[in-house]
């Protein structure tokens, strides 16, 4: 008799009955829009390896990140906890925070090391530096790390060459800071990183640890949190005006040609039908740089809000010979890569409270998503305000609505700054199969019963809201220059000294 496939695969991830382990890698872009590849509806993106990804996966419409900005989202895909719980609020790290990813947190790579897992990160970590590196990778559970230790913005890029042969970067980037750093595990390799090398290095470091393993017959999890597509946008000799869309369209090919060596790889090593690949990106797109800066489709605002341009993402899952190819309207989340992972090796979840559901299902039988809800919090959350907006089914209700500097140069007067705090109550109601642009909130003349819709979104607001404990905001310890990531640490004066 031959078994469903979810119960096939299940037996497939327990190591006693003598198969191998299923392999992961999880692939997050940076500040890359719904509307921006080209299986998402972009004419003009070039983006050939994600187009095999989507084509022979599952590609997700309803998919979404839990902040509108980098940190608290990282958090939240490698723990399967909204930031809030984790501390990773508000706004993000910088390259000297005192706070990051508490280590009473458990990550991805936690979770599967004691089974035996190799780990290795490469790329755009965000999670803190601390004092002597305390919050890097490889004291997160990863073997090994190859990237900065933040966002490649977060130093002085004026003088910096972002593509062949010269172009110097577009912007100043952070001022008043050290150059921004290339460590490998806790040394840093070079500073200021070069970037037209930088993807290069990337690419050869994760394809190395991919090769390592399978020749140990070792299982993997390889964590590609790209630079690409976050301003500013820089691309090497492979992919420098080799697209129509620009400087961003450069970047973002230069990325795709990462995740074709990375796939590639896999293949060549004979373990591409044993490894689960997932991308997504972490938040929406960074509208305030304009044509540099992404591009969400139709959906509204972009980066810093609450509205789906922020939050709603494109995710592919691609498994050859498990995922069937296809596409999926189920609602899911970062939040649901952790315990996904963990039910497919074999595992059991951490023993706190997890934001995340599993996934099986919808992967490999497409079928219903354990996740009925989906909370938006803003990119500064606090226990007074609460959810600025909570999704249930196809409805999504905003409590509160604010625009973004981040999202600000749109015609569109709500995703700009001077968008301020708006309390809705009732809240902003909203059909998001029939208006996804959220343009047009429902009112008491539809077919829907909005009364007894709005009860129930406030029981699930309720219930979720007793259920949160915020822990202690690691942003709000502020920052100490002396904790900024240094290769000569007893020079002077500093910053401008940490170069080598």
């Amino acid at each position: 008799m031959e078994l469903p496939r979810l119960g096939f695969v299940a037996l497939l991830c327990i190591c006693a009955q003598g198969t191998s382990p299923p392999n992961f890698v999880v692939i997050f872009a940076d500040d890359l829009g719904f509307g921006d590849l080209g299986c998402y509806g972009h004419p003009s993106s070039f983006t050939p390896n994600l187009d095999r990804l989507a084509a022979g996966g599952l590609r997700f419409t309803d998919f979404y990140c839990t902040s509108p900005v980098c940190s608290p989202s990282r958090a939240s895909l490698l723990t399967g906890r909204y930031q809030t719980r984790s501390g990773i609020y508000p706004g993000v790290l910088y390259p000297g925070s005192i706070g990051g990813l508490p280590h009473n947190e458990t990550t991805i790579a936690e979770v599967l090391k004691p089974l035996g897992y190799a780990t290795a990160a490469v790329g755009k970590w965000h999670l803190g530096f601390g004092q002597n590196g305390t919050f890097l990778p490889t004291k997160q559970g990863f073997d090994e790390y190859l990237g900065i230790p933040y966002s490649h913005d977060m130093g002085p890029c004026h003088n910096l060459t972002c593509f062949p042969p010269d172009i110097k970067c577009f912007g100043q980037c952070d001022v008043g800071t050290v150059l921004v750093p290339l460590m490998h595990n806790e040394v840093i390799r070079e500073q200021p990183v070069n970037f037209l090398n930088l993807e290069r290095a990337y690419s050869d470091f994760a394809t190395s640890f991919i090769t390592t393993s399978a020749k140990k017959k070792q299982p993997f999890f390889l964590y590609y949190p790209s630079h690409h597509t976050h301003y500013p946008q820089y691309a090497g000799q492979e992919a420098a005006g080799n697209t129509s869309r620009g400087p961003f369209g450069d970047s973002l090919l230069e990325f795709d040609n990462t995740v074709g060596k990375v796939l590639a790889s896999l293949e060549e090593n004979g373990v591409i039908h044993n490894t689960l690949v997932f991308f997504t990106s972490d938040n929406g797109p960074s509208l305030i740089r304009m044509s540099r800066g992404g591009n969400a489709g139709a959906l509204r605002c972009g980066k810093g809000t609450t509205y789906e341009g922020g939050m709603r993402e494109p995710a592919i899952a691609f498994w050859p010979g498990t995922i069937t190819p296809g596409v999926t309207h189920e609602l899911a989340s970062t939040l649901d890569i952790l315990p996904t992972i963990a039910r497919l090796a074999g595992t059991k979840t951490p023993p706190v409270e997890l934001d995340g559901v599993d996934m099986t299902e919808v992967l490999i039988n497409h079928g219903t998503s354990k996740r009925e809800a989906m909370m938006f919090y803003p990119t500064d959350p606090s226990e007074n305000f609460g959810l600025f907006a909570l999704r249930l089914g196809k409805y999504k209700a905003h409590f509160y609505t604010r625009g973004s500097t981040l999202s600000s140069t749109t015609p569109d007067k709500e995703c700009s700054v001077f968008a301020t705090l708006t309390a809705h109550d009732p809240p902003l109601l909203f059909d998001l199969e029939a208006d996804p642009s959220e343009h047009y909130p429902l009112g008491p003349s539809g077919e829907t019963d909005i009364p007894a819709l709005l009860e129930r979104i406030k029981k699930v607001k309720k219930q979720f809201e007793a259920s949160m404990v915020f822990g202690e905001s690691q942003i709000g310890k502020g920052s100490d220059p002396q904790l900024e990531p240094c290769c000569s640490p007893q020079c002077s004066p500093k910053p401008h000294c940490c170069q080598c």
